[in-house]
């Protein structure tokens, strides 16, 4: 059988000599022999024929956002959690800062096994797990307190578990703030003024939807696209929370930012269902525990940063406007009636609403 332990291999490898007798690797020839069996079964570990809790796992996150992020700075306390817990045979390493390209290629990754995990926002997984795009509908959540409830409940569980059928195991939803307009050349303060306006948009269709709801023309691109879109005039506008408009220095080529908080969209912590799979189910206690105990680490990171990057672009010369929010609210049914298409969507969405 491919699954023995090492011991077992490298005496197989080594002749099959009898426990008890003097060990191979006495002899020069001996030490030569166990240096084989060792190569051989890091092979096998290679080629996945040893079950990967039998191995050190080092595993790799990706995330798009800064080393100082509230994010990357929630999975390496999930790291510290998992080594610790793991006595060090689990390790996780978090690359920021898109080092490993964009939301779209990392998930593309993790579905793959190439990468252990990444956090992205959970609308770029709208097309993949379509109950994703419950809790990024327009104006579904009342405040940030409504959110939590809901994600930490087994509402939040529910739609974690959706995405196992597609490839992801997803481990812990985080905050991503409330999403308001940002304009270049005038503020949006009612449903009016967003009228023909080229908007960014997450590369979502829910997002496109949502904008063209609210007659103006939606712009799908990249995050990293943004701030060069925005700066030429290739978009007159885009959407985002306040630590993102900051820190990707958008504030700096859009100074209006509209309140619209027209979504909470939360991010999603996901784990290669490939990767998963072969470990013991010890090792993903461990991992998923430590996944939840960063969530209320990442809420208290999270609060400070929004606080601080709201001070930082009002210094840097953003004006902070009040909008007409019914209006855009009263625009919405369409996009309710096009992406809440099943039977388990419309409950949710029923049992978001009322929970109190």
């Amino acid at each position: 059988m491919l699954h023995k332990t090492l011991q077992d291999t490298v005496h197989d490898v080594a002749g099959g000599r009898p426990r008890g007798r003097q060990s191979p690797s006495a002899s020069p020839r001996g030490k030569s022999v166990a240096r084989a069996a060792v190569s051989a079964c890091l092979a096998l570990a290679a080629m996945g024929a040893l079950p990967l809790s039998a191995q050190a796992a080092e595993f790799r996150s990706a995330d798009i956002h800064p080393d100082d992020y509230p994010t990357v700075q929630a999975v390496r306390y999930m790291a510290d959690l998992v080594k610790q817990r793991s006595n060090g045979k689990m390790t996780i390493t978090v690359f920021s800062g898109s080092k490993l390209g964009s939301e779209n290629d990392s998930i593309e990754q993790v579905k793959l096994g190439a990468l252990t995990m990444a956090r992205v926002s959970s609308a770029a997984m709208h097309n993949i797990c379509q109950n994703t795009r419950v809790p990024s509908l327009p104006f579904l959540f009342r405040s940030t307190d409504h959110l939590h409830k809901v994600l930490d409940s087994d509402i939040g569980e529910q739609l974690l578990k959706s995405c196992e059928k597609a490839g992801f195991v997803g481990l812990a939803w985080y905050d991503s703030g409330s999403r308001s307009m940002y304009t270049r050349n005038k503020p949006i303060k009612t449903l009016a003024d967003a009228k023909g306006l080229k908007i960014r948009v997450q590369q979502s269709d829910l997002s496109v939807a949502m904008v063209e709801a609210m007659g103006a023309n939606a712009t799908p691109m990249s995050m990293g696209e943004v701030y060069t879109s925005l700066k030429t005039g290739l978009v007159d506008a885009a959407e985002n929370n306040f630590p993102s408009y900051e820190s990707a220095h958008h504030y700096e080529v859009a100074k209006y930012f509209s309140l619209t908080e027209h979504t909470m969209t939360p991010e999603i912590l996901i784990f290669s269902k490939r990767q998963w799979d072969k470990l013991s189910p010890q090792d993903q206690k461990i991992l998923r525990d430590a996944a939840k105990e960063s969530v209320p680490y990442m809420r208290k990171l999270w609060a400070e940063r929004e606080d601080k990057s709201r001070q930082v672009v009002e210094k840097g010369g953003a004006q902070i406007v009040q909008v007409d929010k019914a209006s855009f609210q009263q625009a919405m049914a369409p996009v309710y009636a096009k992406f809440v298409t099943t039977p388990e969507m419309k409950e949710l969405v029923q049992r978001i609403q009322t929970m109190e």
